[in-house]
């Protein structure tokens, strides 16, 4: 078995370029927060962010000047506000990021039509909202079988796509559990994938479990291994989600002198997710800690009683 094992220095050296197209999954469970703030650290440029959910990990990133574009389908600091250094680029006559909108179920759509290598993907979504026109790309066409028109979005194909999960073996086969997005879709969409997990075990045990198993080694370009990777955000079974962190950010992302700041401080003012993990504290990191474990049970593929 070739191992994957990378650092992320490494794998967002190696795998994210200038003017790519990057998606960064995970459905407010399991956001790589720290392949963010790598990409930010790394200075790429030009690059179209794609995510179903954009909300702080893509706020920070087009702080970070990284963006030229965003496709996304609901954009917002997940119960607290707006995204304010999106808006400041997307509001008003200096307004430089560009946008592409679509609804949830339009955006695993077009993740699906590109894993599927699909020319596009139809729906019978849009015909109530003004969504087609405000997006061209959201097209209404004839059904081949005579039942009226239905409407078709595009393939959505990443040039490369990072997850987020809770385990995987050096070959890159990726286990997770919990709440689920589209980062299956995602990552078969794409043309280079890195997966950031919380521990790196052996293959038996990927072996031992394998309907866990939602991307396969076989597409996965780099694994890199990154305790506490998601956070603010949380995994399942390792840590909760830091609900002060997205409180303290709307203040912070408001204004530019602090958000520069904080960028400075947290992204570039720290070698990697460790530094920063250091930074953020023992005891606060323990705070989000499982008060105690709630195993699901288990099942015997060797027999059946």
């Amino acid at each position: 078995m070739t191992s994957k094992v990378a650092s992320m220095r490494d794998a967002v050296a190696e795998l994210v370029r200038d003017g790519d197209t990057v998606a960064i999954e995970g459905f407010t469970h399991l956001i790589s927060f720290a392949a963010g703030h790598e990409i930010i650290r790394q200075r790429r440029r030009d690059l179209t962010l794609a995510r179903m959910t954009p909300d702080l990990v893509y706020d920070q990133m087009v702080a970070g000047g990284v963006a030229r574009k965003l496709v996304f389908s609901w954009l917002g600091n997940p119960g607290v506000g707006g995204l304010n250094a999106i808006r400041r680029v997307t509001e008003g006559p200096d307004a430089s990021l560009e946008l592409e909108e679509y609804s949830h179920f339009g955006m695993v759509a077009r993740y699906t039509a590109g894993a599927m290598n699909l020319p596009f993907f139809p729906l019978r979504s849009y015909f109530e909202t003004d969504l087609p026109r405000a997006n061209p790309l959201i097209r209404p066409i004839e059904s081949p079988y005579g039942d009226g028109k239905v409407y078709a979005v595009p393939p959505l194909r990443p040039d490369v796509t990072v997850i987020h999960a809770q385990r995987a073996d050096a070959a890159g086969n990726t286990q997770v559990w919990g709440l689920l997005g589209c980062q299956k879709e995602a990552a078969f969409a794409a043309d280079r994938v890195i997966v950031v997990v919380e521990e790196l075990v052996d293959e038996a045990v990927i072996r031992a479990d394998p309907n866990r198993t939602i991307v396969p080694g076989i597409i996965v370009d780099a694994v890199v291994v990154e305790p506490f990777g998601a956070h603010p955000s949380y995994v399942q079974g390792a840590y909760d989600r830091d609900n002060r962190f997205y409180r303290d950010w709307d203040p912070i992302s408001r204004d530019p002198e602090l958000t520069t700041r904080w960028l400075d401080e947290w992204v570039h003012g720290v070698s990697g997710r460790a530094e920063y993990l250091a930074k953020l504290g023992a005891e606060r990191a323990a705070s989000l800690r499982p008060a105690a474990p709630a195993p699901s049970g288990s099942v015997d593929y060797g027999a059946y009683r």
